[in-house]
């Protein structure tokens, strides 16, 4: 079953990979932004992961007339209170680098024992049509211990600290095959794959819908 076009509502390459690969098969196309020729970087002003999607999806939806997916996610450890959380990926400063990320999380936990460097991946998903408001949301965690270095080099953000003990290997230690079997994102996407295929059969009847095409604005 095929549904129409979907604009993924990002500007991360890492990101857009994995979320052309888990719906694959699902619309009859999936462009990025840049594919989409929108230049779009809202503020991640909200106060929860499914808040900064959601502002994500709709800044979008001032250019794209059909179905937009955004996401939010973050790094939530446990020796520190659950941070960085939301502002996971400017947890160094604005526009900071994976690299600068990965610095200051290892500074701040080089006096915490490896017992108690637990921590979780967690990811919102959002599905969003614009005209209508329409919205479906997943979420998928993953749960795992920030190493003492960075090890591996697949992946991005905070992928080579976040070792996976039932697998003994770090993110970025995975193939992108395996990855999408286990990360937060792949997860949350997977449970918004099975909502999209069931919205479609009730409410749509899996008829095809048209969206704006790939490479054109709504303005």
């Amino acid at each position: 079953m095929k549904i129409s076009e979907l604009l993924v509502a990002s500007n991360n390459a890492g990101k857009i990979r994995e979320i052309k690969y888990a719906l694959v098969g699902i619309f009859d196309k999936t462009c990025s932004l840049k594919e989409a020729n929108i230049h779009v970087s809202p503020e991640e002003s909200g106060k929860t992961y499914f808040e900064n999607a959601l502002i994500k999806a709709k800044t979008a939806a001032e250019f794209w007339d059909g179905w937009i997916i955004s996401d939010d996610s973050g790094l939530e450890v446990d020796a520190l209170k659950g941070g960085p959380g939301i502002f996971s990926s400017r947890f160094a400063g604005k526009n900071a680098t994976d690299e600068k990320n990965n610095d200051k999380l290892l500074k701040l936990l080089r006096n915490v024992s490896g017992n108690d460097r637990t921590a979780c991946f967690r990811c919102v998903v959002v599905l969003y049509r614009g005209k209508n408001g329409q919205t479906l949301t997943a979420e998928g965690n993953c749960e795992g211990i920030i190493s003492s270095k960075p090890k591996g080099t697949h992946g991005f953000g905070y992928d080579p600290l976040f070792f996976i003990p039932p697998l003994n290997r770090t993110m970025a230690e995975l193939s992108f095959e395996e990855k999408m079997k286990v990360s937060h994102r792949a997860r949350a996407l997977a449970a918004l794959r099975e909502k999209v295929v069931e919205y479609f059969k009730k409410v749509e009847g899996g008829r095809k819908k048209t969206g704006a095409k790939c490479g054109k604005r709504l303005r």
